[in-house]
């Protein structure tokens, strides 16, 4: 299968390039991006690899996710021939702050 990142994933992406860029720790943001790269490739062999979302279990999608680094988890959704990585979530924050 194929992985596509949506609009909000890549706006997610952003901000935390800005807010580590803002910090002066761009490493961390390179070894983010390296490592949502190797869970992509993983979920396109495996898409059923991730957990169901709890929290976003009531809209009754099958939102799953796969945790990218301690601090981060890759929400998304499989709808053949992709997988949709909806967003890029931090785990210190609001769940409901997550996208769906």
């Amino acid at each position: 299968m194929k992985v596509r990142i949506t609009k909000p994933a890549q706006r997610r992406l952003r901000q935390i390039d800005d807010y580590y860029r803002k910090k002066g720790n761009r490493s961390h943001v390179t070894k983010l991006k390296k490592d949502i790269k190797k869970k992509s490739e993983l979920l396109s062999q495996n898409p059923e690899l991730g957990q169901e979302e709890d929290y976003l279990k009531e809209l009754g999608q099958g939102h799953r996710y796969v945790i990218v680094t301690k601090l981060y988890k890759l929400i998304y959704l499989v709808a053949a021939p992709f997988i949709f990585i909806t967003d890029v979530f931090d785990t210190r924050q609001n769940p409901n702050d997550m996208h769906p």
